[in-house]
């Protein structure tokens, strides 16, 4: 028999209902064909899925939950439609899957497995982000989320402006819409004033705003961060 395929499917970042100005229409073409999907939140799949458009009713699809403590096993089970036949998708909370979520460590059992990886295309706001930067894309690192506590944070911090310089490297790091505003501030007292930040909140949404200032300038214009969704950006 035949091994069906592991879709990696990007979804909208943010509530956007309008997809068709950011999913590629094959996209939804994949996703009608399917009748399993591998998500981090089901609540949020479904409603993706019912706005996509999907020919079946919802409940007759069949969706698993995937995070960050699934062990091997769970996986193995997650994947096992994909052995009968059937194609399976991938589907992050928001914007591309295995970036930045537990979707990689599926893609990597996918391989181990021999089983085919289709990428799909899609919103990244990491990606984004650096396009809109003006920062290097050639050399850049990302590093997810910064630690929580203060003193660890701030160290971080420092270490990887010291790599803008000593490496010549965009650094990018995000944070939950909760801590935004304390992001900006740790980053506003650690980094030099001539280091350039690049913020960019809420993007393909109608709220979408992105800009690019040295510490300096940002100490005189802090802007209002709460509750949005912002990558950050340094480079010198």
């Amino acid at each position: 028999m035949k091994k069906g395929k592991l879709y990696l499917i990007p979804v909208s970042i943010g509530n956007n209902e309008n997809l068709k100005m950011i999913i590629p229409s094959y996209n939804f073409e994949i996703i009608g064909k399917l009748r399993y999907f591998i998500v981090e939140k089901e609540r949020t799949a479904r409603r993706f899925i019912s706005i996509a458009g999907h020919p079946l009713s919802i409940d007759d699809l069949t969706f698993y939950e995937l995070n960050k403590h699934d062990k091997h096993q769970n996986i193995n089970f997650f994947l096992e439609p994909v052995k009968r036949g059937f194609s399976i998708g991938l589907m992050s909370e928001a914007g591309t899957p295995a970036i930045a979520d537990p979707g990689s460590l599926l893609v990597a059992q996918a391989h181990q497995l021999n089983i085919e990886v289709v990428p799909l295309v899609g919103p990244n706001s990491i990606l984004l982000a650096l396009m809109a930067s003006g920062f290097n894309g050639q050399g850049f690192a990302f590093h997810g989320y910064l630690p929580i506590d203060g003193s660890k944070r701030f160290e971080k911090l420092k270490d990887i402006e010291n790599d803008i310089y000593r490496k010549n490297q965009t650094q990018i790091f995000i944070e939950t819409p909760y801590r935004t505003e304390q992001m900006l501030t740790a980053i506003i007292k650690a980094c030099n004033i001539n280091t350039k930040l690049s913020i960019a909140c809420d993007l393909t949404l109608k709220t979408e705003w992105i800009k690019t200032l040295s510490i300096a300038r940002w100490q005189k214009q802090t802007p209002t961060l709460r509750k949005r969704l912002a990558v950050f950006l340094l480079f010198k």
